[in-house]
């Protein structure tokens, strides 16, 4: 089990460019054609998504944090995501860039911005 002092420090700067490299990856022609078959697959529904999509995506970004020096397997991927929520509440570009890589395997989903009462009163 790795010990803390082998995650590097993640910065915000850093975790806008691991971000932003894990999109460009996601983004080239062989990646795209695979989520785009395992979309085919699942097409709307959660469960299908985290079984099809998620590893996918996780496999990739996996791929590239060992890039930046985070061990390899579970171990490095759950403690960047640790690090990454925590930077998200103080960087807005971080939030963003990580919604982004979120959309990848989570569907969009539908949000009834009215009061419940509302939308009680509507039915």
């Amino acid at each position: 089990m790795p010990k803390t002092e082998d995650f590097p420090a993640l910065t915000t700067e850093l975790a806008i460019e691991i971000l932003n490299r894990t999109l460009e990856t996601l983004q080239t022609p062989e990646n795209t054609q695979k989520l785009d078959e395992a979309r085919d697959n699942v097409g709307n529904e959660m469960l299908k998504m985290m079984q099809f999509l998620f590893p996918i995506v996780m496999q990739i970004q996996m791929d590239v944090i060992t890039e930046f020096g985070f061990p390899e397997g579970r171990e490095g991927i759950v403690k960047f995501a640790q690090m990454l929520r925590s930077l998200e509440v103080e960087n807005s570009e971080v939030a963003q860039l990580h919604s982004i890589v979120r959309s990848y395997y989570l569907p969009s989903v539908a949000v009834n911005a009215s009061p419940p009462e509302e939308r009680l009163n509507s039915s």
